[in-house]
């Protein structure tokens, strides 16, 4: 019975849990991404190496490509949990991790890392 409950225990908790966009970003930080890029010296092959395809691709007017990469890791907070009350609405919260790399022909230009706290509300909870 004891097992029973550990395992109902861990599977609610992981049933929370959501990781949407490029995992390769998962354990990025603006640090470990300035030690990878380096501006006018990083070609697009090796971006796409380390980071695999762009979630989206843009262009400047003068013609530069932009790749954005992105990563929202969110949880169910507790509200979602508590049994009546999830009946009009839920919540989660977590981060949300995004890479913008702007291309110079073949090279780095510019590139950006930022992560930022997120939250979703629905239903009356919004």
């Amino acid at each position: 019975m004891k097992k029973v409950l550990i395992a109902v225990v861990i599977g609610l908790t992981l049933a929370g849990c959501v990781s949407s966009g490029n995992q390769s970003l998962k354990k990025e930080t603006e640090t470990s991404v300035k030690s990878k890029i380096t501006e006018g010296v990083t070609t697009k092959s090796e971006v796409r190496t380390m980071f695999g395809s762009p979630a989206k691709t843009s262009f400047t007017d003068g013609g530069k490509e932009i790749w954005t990469y992105e990563l929202a890791d969110v949880s169910a907070d507790a509200v979602s949990y508590i049994p009546v009350v999830n009946w009009f609405g839920s919540s989660a919260s977590g981060t949300k991790k995004e890479l913008v790399v702007m291309f110079d022909g073949d090279k780095v230009q510019k590139y950006s890392m930022s992560e930022s706290a997120m939250s979703t509300k629905t239903g009356l909870f919004k």
